[in-house]
C-alpha cells in the first residue's frame, strides 16, 4: 500500500476543481486591484480587498466538499445526483467567467448579468444538493450570501462607472 492509496481522490478533485479554477480565473485581478480598480467608484459597503482571497478560499473548499457529498451519496438516484452536479458545474463556469469579464475586460454589464445568473444557479444547486444531502445544501448558503453581496457590488459599479472604469485614452 502506498501513501497515494490513503488519499481520498474524489475529495481532492472535488475541492481542487473549484479552487484551481478560481485561482486561474483570478489571474486578472492582481494588476487591476493595484491599478484601475482603485480609481473607480465603489459603494460604501465594499469589503476590504484583503477579505476576498480568504473568503473565496473558504467558499471554494466548502462548495467542493458539498459536491463531494452529493457525488458520493448512495441514498439518492443517479439522475438526482447528475442533475445536481450539472447545476453545480454550470454555476462553476459562470463563477469562473465573472472575474475575467469584470477585471480582465472591464465589461461591468456583462459581468453583472453573469453574476446574477450565477446567483440563480447557486440557489438552484443548493436546493438540489439539500434534497440529496442536507449538509451539502447548507454548505452552499454562505456561497449564496457572498455572491448576493458580490452581485450588489457588481451592479452598483456597473451603474456608477458606465465607461467600464476607463478614462479617455485608455
Amino acid at each position: 500500500m502506498s501513501l497515494l492509496d490513503l488519499v481520498n481522490k474524489p475529495l481532492v478533485v472535488a475541492i481542487g476543481v473549484p479552487f484551481v479554477g478560481g485561482m486561474v480565473s483570478g489571474l486578472t485581478t492582481g494588476p487591476a486591484i493595484k491599478g484601475w480598480y482603485r480609481t473607480i467608484r465603489k459603494p460604501a459597503w465594499t469589503p476590504p480587498n484583503w477579505l476576498f482571497g480568504p473568503m473565496w478560499t473558504y467558499l471554494y473548499i466548502s462548495m467542493g466538499y458539498a459536491s463531494y457529498l452529493v457525488y458520493t451519496n448512495t441514498t439518492s438516484t443517479a439522475d438526482a445526483r447528475e442533475m445536481a452536479l450539472t447545476l453545480y458545474a454550470s454555476q462553476l463556469l459562470l463563477n469562473f467567467a465573472w472575474t475575467p469579464l469584470f477585471f480582465g475586460m472591464r465589461q461591468f454589464g456583462a459581468a453583472s448579468i453573469d453574476i446574477l445568473a450565477l446567483l440563480g444557479l447557486i440557489i438552484a444547486t443548493g436546493v438540489k444538493f439539500y434534497e440529496i444531502d442536507p449538509v451539502a445544501g447548507y454548505l452552499m448558503v454562505p456561497y449564496a450570501g457572498w455572491v448576493s453581496l458580490a452581485s450588489s457590488l457588481s451592479c452598483w459599479i456597473w451603474w456608477h462607472n458606465p465607461a467600464g472604469g476607463k478614462t479617455k485614452g485608455q
